[in-house]
């Protein structure tokens, strides 16, 4: 787990050791253990190193094969490094106890083919010295992070975006932010769609897809597609638990002690039961947010279920205060907008547990994979209702409305099925904020509708997340924990387990009115049955509507809408803001994530603005 950044030249120009050192500085947080760089001409590539596995030297990168052909640098896990390295070792002689060596012998003895091989998460770069070319690739969820910037003269690319930007910025480069970018993020809170970024000129190879460089020519191709490969579903729920303990079991695969984020939710306290009841693990640690008894989003009736079953269980508490106190560190730790104050609290969290270690596993994807958020029932609704299913949708609606006492299913198969320029109206009613020339213009070019919010199944829907939704959600833990030093692993993106899921029949993911009934069925007399059965959907949520309250927030939220880039950036209905803001201090309305909105965007802008950065250029495109 680390960092990675490289440099190509089309024009013979040589790699400026410099510069790669200076993109290596940038994002030195994501491995402070080791650094090495590759020079080779016009290429130049770069590491910092997290040591998680083989902590000797002999898992220095950049690594060079003992043929000294290949160079790799290598972000991430191969889970099943011992596995294949059984299978490579009648070809090759290890030289160390890294997954990292086995990538590259993978690499020189299957090609490109190796990467369906591979169970975990990576994004990694290939130099071939002999053909003087590149190959790139990127894990089939999109785990971890792979940015680029692409022109006539070079291809730049690092484990996060800062590091490309100041590269561009040194060379004179013209950024802009990204319109369609921000219009998402301002009307739904959507990011990472595609592959664009928040800042036009800089992009980011998408997830199950890799990239190849020869004689100057870029070629970006998919290697993986889900719905391709969901063939077989779900025989029984213990197969499911099966397939699960050996997810879990793989990510103990470490040289360093592996800990786990316990939310009190069913996915993370799922991995938390796993491990206690699968693996015979008590002595982990487990870091869970907490905000107080009555405070919106503290689960510690949950989480006290593991009090008596763990040894070493860690509060975190994020408050207004400790925000405000990590505020500026908060930003610099995310360069784009985020989604809402729910990522403090993870990187709230992240701060706090790297005093104690540097891997945890969590229960990211499982929502996603198993309809756990409750807009889902609106899709399934409307699969039901097309296939003249009316007896089992009128069960389901009661199970629903037992189980939530919400109409809320009823107005997400409404919007899903009515037309996309009513679905654009409605939002732009939710977001008065929005100018309304920014909202004519930016609607026209978002292809937000089709990508999320117009599923005509259950499937398709679940589909829709891994392809256009998830991303955004592993970005954010990526960002939030290697920060801090800290390798972030997700049981639930195992592969094997995302592509029989989403290949059963809807009534194994949701029945009787009650989500992920497949996880539920396979963790009975393993989770506590306060957990197991629970109906209500949290997530990972916290007091961020009384934190905006908060004088310090207040008068942060006055000065982003008094911000002169922010004012002209022509995004923003001021006026209407201004009575919001004023109408949620009051205690009127809660529009926290508006304002937290406005904050971000008024501190991202700011990154392009010629004080800032003397060679960019701050200009709607």
């Amino acid at each position: 787990m680390c960092g990675i950044a490289g440099i190509v030249h089309f024009t013979g120009e040589p790699a400026d050791p410099a510069a790669l050192g200076a993109m290596l500085e940038r994002q030195k947080h994501r491995g402070p253990d080791d650094r090495g760089t590759f020079l080779d001409g016009h290429v130049g590539l770069g590491f910092v190193r997290l040591s998680i596995l083989d902590l000797s030297p002999a898992g220095h990168q950049p690594m060079v094969s003992d043929d000294e052909r290949y160079v790799l640098i290598f972000n991430g896990e191969i889970y099943n490094y011992l596995e294949l390295k059984q299978q490579l070792a009648p070809h090759f002689r290890f030289r160390s106890h890294s997954d990292t060596e086995v990538l590259l012998n993978a690499y020189r003895h299957w090609g490109p083919d190796c990467l369906h091989r591979f169970n975990g998460m990576f994004a990694f770069a290939i130099y071939d010295r002999h053909e003087q070319t590149l190959f790139a690739a990127r894990d089939r969820f999109g785990v971890k992070p792979f940015y680029y910037y692409l022109s006539n003269d070079c291809f730049v690319f690092a484990s996060e975006i800062p590091p490309v930007f100041d590269y561009v910025r040194s060379r004179g480069g013209m950024l802009n932010p990204d319109d369609t970018s921000l219009y998402n993020y301002l009307m739904y809170g959507r990011t990472d769609l595609d592959g664009h970024t928040f800042v036009q000129q800089i992009k980011k190879l998408e997830h199950g897809h890799s990239l190849s460089i020869r004689q100057n020519r870029v070629r970006i191709s998919r290697w993986y597609k889900l719905d391709e490969q969901l063939t077989q579903g779900w025989r029984s729920p213990q197969e499911y638990y099966e397939v699960f303990e050996s997810a879990v079991g793989l990510r103990l695969r470490s040289d360093v002690p592996v800990g786990i984020c316990l939310s009190g939710g069913l996915d993370s306290s799922s991995v938390a039961s796993t491990l206690i009841k699968g693996h015979r693990k008590t002595d982990f640690y487990a870091f869970s947010a907490v905000y107080g008894d009555g405070q919106h989003g503290d689960e510690t009736r949950f989480i006290d279920e593991y009090k008596d079953q763990l040894d070493n269980l860690v509060y975190v508490r994020p408050t207004e205060q400790s925000l405000h106190e990590d505020f500026e560190e908060l930003m610099r730790c995310h360069f784009e907008p985020f989604g809402g104050l729910s990522i403090y609290s993870q990187f709230k969290v992240m701060k706090d547990a790297s005093r104690y270690l540097k891997v945890l596993m969590d229960g990211q994807g499982a929502d996603e994979q198993l309809a756990g958020y409750l807009y889902f029932f609106g899709s399934f609704f409307r699969e039901l209702l097309s296939d003249f299913q009316y007896g089992r949708f009128l069960k389901e609606w009661k199970g629903y409305y037992r189980n939530h006492h919400s109409l809320g299913a009823l107005g997400y198969l409404g919007f899903y099925m009515a037309p996309n320029r009513l679905k654009a109206a409605a939002g732009h009613r939710r977001a008065q904020f929005i100018d309304p020339g920014f909202f004519r213009e930016q609607s026209r070019h978002s292809t937000i509708h089709e990508k999320l919010f117009s599923p005509r199944s259950l499937k398709e829907s679940l589909l829709q997340h891994f392809e256009s939704k998830l991303e955004h959600n592993l970005k954010w833990n990526d960002l939030n924990s290697m920060y801090f030093s800290i390798e972030l692993r997700e049981p639930f993106l195992d592969y094997r387990l995302v592509e029989k899921t989403l290949a059963s029949p809807s009534h194994m993911l949701i029945k009787d009115g009650t989500t992920k009934w497949i996880l539920r069925e396979a963790m009975r007399n393993r989770l506590p049955e306060k957990i197991r059965t629970r109906q209500d959907k949290v997530g990972f949520e916290n007091p961020a509507d009384a934190w905006m309250r908060h004088d310090l927030f207040r008068r942060k939220a006055e000065a982003a809408l008094h911000d002169p880039l922010l004012v002209q950036s022509g995004y923003f209905n001021i006026d209407e803001c201004r009575k919001r803001l004023k109408l949620h201090t009051e205690g009127k309305i809660n529009v926290a994530r508006d304002i937290w909105q406005w904050i971000e965007t008024a501190h991202f802008l700011g990154k392009f603005s010629a004080k800032t950065h003397p060679q960019t250029e701050l200009q709607r495109v």
